[in-house]
């Protein structure tokens, strides 16, 4: 109940906040691309139900349908111009903040996936990561802020998701779930602000130690400290 009344608190306050800003976004969406503001994605929730994700529009209509599909790549033909902008800054995932008003989300949690890459867990982090909402940042988020690039680099993008990412990921997420709490709560918020502003940062190993490794291949992708 304490986190959910931070929840509404901080989603309140944030869109409040940022509500001349968001209105300025809103307006160069509809002036720019294909003249749509949201997206709206099927993701899964709590308890595995499902809810419509909001987001900036960044990408074409038919994206989902086209190319990689709900696997996004570094430099994806299928983001529009301004979308760039906003999926690089992340200021496309603002919208999220209704989501966590409204209960589907909270600020922090394992972050939402798609039917698809959500069925790419095994049945043990399933069952974990659906204990508690999906949030709009947590460690996954932090960890797999370059997730992108990572894809991009490998001609076989959706078996490197599918059989490399995908299963530390849900070690990631699982972690964050097994250890939630209030305190974690506000150090995975701390620490996003961190690394926005320092994207490179490895402050996130040093304050949670004991997260599940990386494998060998992706250590420099997540900035983990060598010994």
């Amino acid at each position: 109940m304490i986190l959910r009344f931070c929840d509404i608190f901080f989603s309140l306050l944030a869109l409040v906040w940022l509500s001349p800003f968001l209105l300025i976004i809103v307006f160069l969406l509809r002036r720019s691309g294909e003249g749509e503001v949201f997206f709206l994605q099927k993701r899964v929730g709590q308890a595995g139900g499902f809810f419509d994700l909001y987001k900036f529009a960044t990408m074409i209509k038919a994206s989902p349908n086209i190319g990689s599909g709900t696997v996004t790549l570094k430099n994806d033909p299928r983001v529009l111009p301004f979308g760039k902008f906003l999926r690089k800054s992340k200021i496309n995932e603002l919208p999220q903040l209704i989501n966590i008003l409204i209960g589907d989300m909270s600020v922090v949690g394992p972050r939402p996936q798609t039917p698809r890459c959500f069925q790419v867990f095994s049945e043990k982090h399933k069952s974990i990561i659906t204990k508690v909402r999906p949030g709009l940042s947590g460690l996954g988020a932090i960890v797999f802020r370059d997730e992108e690039n990572i894809l991009s680099e490998n001609e076989s993008s959706v078996d490197l998701y599918d059989k490399v990412i995908a299963p530390y990921k849900g070690e990631v997420e699982s972690y964050y779930v097994i250890n939630s709490g209030i305190i974690t709560y506000f150090l995975v918020i701390l620490l996003t602000i961190w690394v926005v502003i320092f994207p490179k940062s490895k402050l996130v190993w040093k304050f949670f130690p004991d997260m599940p490794v990386p494998p060998d291949s992706l250590r420099k992708h997540f900035n983990y400290p060598e010994c």
